[in-house]
């Protein structure tokens, strides 16, 4: 599993944020899965895209987390 290290607008400071398994399809093109996940909270962190409605998509990468 791929690791970086961003700010967590949750955490409030640099955390290491994780890539789990793209199960959205957005890796079928062989394009790069924008979303990432904070390791100590959960929070997403989207890359490469705008979204409309972003805390929508952090309370969904927190289930899956949470799963």
């Amino acid at each position: 599993m791929d690791s970086q290290v961003w700010h967590c607008s949750d955490c409030g400071d640099e955390r290491e944020f994780v890539q789990p398994l793209c199960t959205d399809g957005h890796t079928d093109d062989g394009g790069p899965c924008p979303e990432w996940a904070c390791v100590d909270c959960g929070g997403a962190l989207l890359t490469g895209v705008v979204v409309a409605q972003p805390a929508v998509v952090a309370d969904t990468v927190r289930a899956r987390v949470a799963a």
